[in-house]
């Protein structure tokens, strides 16, 4: 069984992706029209299949949904 793992900083990211507050292009993420400080977030967590990769608003993908209604 595969276990994610992520921190609080990653649950916030998360939080604001579901609602409807972020955005992707290319691998920087920004919320509320500001890059995220952290560069790495987007690049994380679409990474390891939690928001989708797409140019244009994040989204949470079905594990991301599911890890965010667990924690």
């Amino acid at each position: 069984m595969n276990t994610i793992s992520i921190s609080y900083r990653d649950r916030a990211v998360l939080r604001a992706v579901a609602a409807g507050r972020c955005e992707l292009a290319g691998e920087c993420l920004r919320v509320d029209g500001i890059g995220c400080c952290d560069q790495f977030a987007g690049l994380r967590l679409t990474q390891a299949g939690l928001i989708a990769a797409a140019d244009g608003p994040a989204r949470l993908t079905p594990t991301g949904e599911a890890l965010l209604e667990a924690a």
